[in-house]
């Protein structure tokens, strides 16, 4: 992939501020999207619900921050993780203190397996295809995500209307990306979020719901409304956090090799381990703080790809911002108002990106294709986007402690591939090496 700035390069001031923007403005949806499904099982009081965003986005602003300069320093985002999202779903009638406990201690485990090294040692389960599978699966098992962003109605619109309007944005996406250039295919995803936004709002102006809710938010309140207090554990809501915290090892060891590849970084078992390291300890602070933890997001490589920029300082502006907006429930309340069907135009764009990326990463290496490497790559992904739109009413029928994991599509189907990979076809790589030997 031909990159701009590279891993370490510093844009100029206007650039640096304006791919700051474009991460901001990936990153600040995922958050607010995932951060109100999760306040809204805790709290009722819409004053309660911008108390949680705020400190949801002070924690990310945080680990952002760490991971850039001292953790896996690489060019990605962070955000709420989605299976600790289904272990707070499943736990949720034990109350706050038994979940956020849980995943206080659960950061510690997390922390503790990277300082020990197992992740470093883990590397080498990650081949080029592994990898591969990794960044399509991200794509393929969010695609329920994307559908439900973009027939999500609103007041004044329905799914019929949202699926046409999207047709068009994304169209209109295409033809912008293609032909533009410099400066405007850098910040295209800064433009198609104001643009669609505010057609949105023009052609549908009841959709759009005043910021009332902050009046009575202030700075001080933000950090301590409605924040577990003490420790109090519940072995079965822990033991359901254990299986959430092995998904997210394997998201975030995935993530991070995934972009480590990609952008053929020096350091990839340092970078490796120091990022899940930060990744325990973000998760600590979120746990003492009742929010739920960030894990590092695959979205990257899709994000690199549009922009050619692969530079990790460009993200720090964009922590800044997310640090700035924590201090500012009316900037939670507006960012809120965003509709859905655009952020599922924006990300259906990157997913689309994204397997682009992937599929660079895989052919670039395989010097020939092989049948084998086809069904390392089929099964997972057509596996985990199975999962991925499984009705709630089936995964309701395995026991709770499991359903973080099986209900997980990327899991399951980064799992099936590092068996297919090192387990069902491992003797075929043996023999093909020592033939070309």
């Amino acid at each position: 992939m031909r990159l701009k700035y590279g891993l370490d390069e510093r844009p100029p001031a206007k650039e640096m501020v304006l791919f700051g923007l474009q991460w901001f403005a990936v990153t600040i949806p995922v958050i607010v999207t995932i951060g109100k499904i999760t306040a809204g099982f805790h709290f009722a009081a819409p004053e309660a619900e911008v108390a949680y965003l705020q400190r949801l986005s002070f924690v990310m602003a945080v680990a952002l921050f760490t991971q850039v300069v001292a953790g896996h320093r690489l060019p990605l985002i962070i955000g709420p993780s989605t299976v600790l999202l289904i272990g707070i779903i499943s736990s949720r009638e034990y109350g706050l203190g038994p979940v956020y406990t849980s995943i206080t201690i659960g950061g510690l485990l997390l922390a503790l397996l990277s300082i020990t090294g197992l992740f470093a040692r883990l590397k080498s389960l990650f081949t080029t295809r592994v990898v591969a599978v990794v960044l399509l699966l991200i794509a393929f098992t969010l695609t329920p995500t994307v559908l439900n962003l973009i027939t999500s109605p609103l007041v004044g619109s329905g799914p019929s209307v949202n699926l046409l309007f999207s047709a068009g944005l994304v169209t209109a996406m295409f033809l912008f990306y293609r032909y533009s250039s410099g400066i405007w295919k850098s910040t295209f995803f800064i433009w198609t979020m104001a643009g669609g936004s505010l057609l949105y709002f023009m052609l549908f102006p009841g959709t759009f719901t005043s910021a009332q809710v902050v009046r009575s938010a202030s700075l001080v309140s933000w950090a301590l409304h409605d924040i577990p207090g003490g420790f109090e554990l519940d072995a079965g809501v822990l033991v359901s956090f254990i299986f959430c915290f092995l998904a997210l090892a394997v998201n975030d060891m995935g993530s991070i090799q995934s972009l480590n590849e990609l952008l053929k970084a020096s350091e990839q078992p340092r970078r490796l381990t120091r990022g899940v390291l930060v990744t325990g300890v973000a998760n600590m602070f979120a746990g003492f703080l009742g929010v739920i933890g960030p894990v590092n997001f695959s979205l990257s490589p899709g994000v690199i790809a549009s922009t050619g920029c692969g530079s990790r300082l460009t993200l720090l502006p964009a922590a800044l911002l997310l640090g700035l907006v924590a201090f500012s429930p009316a900037a939670i309340a507006l960012l809120g108002n965003v509709p859905s069907v655009v952020i599922g135009c924006v990300l259906l764009f990157t997913l689309c990106s994204q397997i682009a990326a992937g599929l660079s990463i895989l052919f670039e290496a395989e010097e020939e294709f092989r049948f084998e490497g086809g069904l390392v790559l089929g099964l997972p992904i057509l596996l985990g986007t199975v999962v991925a739109f499984l009705p709630p009413d089936v995964l309701h029928t395995f026991p709770a402690v499991l359903r973080p994991v099986v209900g997980n599509g990327f899991v399951v189907g980064v799992a099936a591939a590092l068996i297919l990979e090192h387990g069902v076809f491992r003797k075929s790589q043996v023999r093909d090496k020592d033939n070309q030997a």
